[in-house]
């Protein structure tokens, strides 16, 4: 049996949300307090969604936590958007975190259709 730890999603939604917290952790008090904190929650939940779904061993509800990941997918992209527009994150690392961000999505869309067939 494939063990959560296995997964490239989880992998790579892992390495996600240790860049953003590095990232935020060099910000000022306010800017962590009013801005870092959403951005971190949103980039920590799409791991947490995914650890969560892989945990519960039913097609169902696997997939709904994968939704939510894929939601703080989104989440975070905007959070990154924001940090970008607000000159918080250069355009390089903005650049870097949003491709990786892209491929998560990929991934992970692949994966919830691999759940989907467990369901027909």
């Amino acid at each position: 049996m494939m063990k959560l730890e296995e997964l490239q999603v989880y992998q790579l939604a892992m390495v996600i949300g240790d860049e953003i917290w590095r990232i935020v952790d060099d910000w000022s008090y306010f800017v962590k307090d009013a801005f870092g904190k959403q951005l971190i929650r949103a980039a920590d939940s799409i791991a947490a969604n995914i650890a969560e779904g892989f945990g519960r061993y039913h097609y169902k509800e696997n997939l709904n936590f994968c939704y939510y990941s894929r939601g703080s997918l989104r989440e975070t992209v905007t959070w990154l958007t924001k940090a970008l527009n607000r000159n918080l994150i250069s355009k390089e690392k903005f650049t870097e975190l949003k491709q990786l961000c892209e491929l998560l999505s990929i991934k992970l869309n692949n994966y919830i259709n691999t759940i989907g067939n467990g369901l027909r």
